[in-house]
């Protein structure tokens, strides 16, 4: 697949960008070169290989998750301007 210079246009305004006409060319040639590389990637045989998310295996460190009240209820609500029994007070909003 090539790219026109209609086509770098095209793209430089649908990413609100401005091209000038001296650096069509420019663009152009990188468009194509970055498609050409592209079509190397196509030609290469994946089958039977696991998608990666990363190129070093990690195993993310996980908590148990366990269920609980918090057991500090006065320390949540200390800084609230306004609270009673352990829960936040807000002024009606709604008439």
């Amino acid at each position: 697949m090539s790219v026109d210079a209609a086509t770098v246009k095209r793209i430089g305004r649908l990413a609100r960008i401005r091209i000038e006409e001296s650096e069509v060319a420019a663009y152009q040639s990188e468009l194509n070169a970055i498609l050409g590389f592209v079509e190397q990637l196509a030609e290469v045989n994946v089958e039977g290989v696991e998608p990666m998310t990363s190129v070093t295996p990690m195993v993310l460190r996980r908590r148990d998750d366990v269920i609980s009240d918090g057991g500090y209820p006065e320390k949540i609500v200390s800084n609230a301007p306004l609270t009673e029994d352990n829960f936040f007070m807000v002024p009606k909003v709604i008439e």
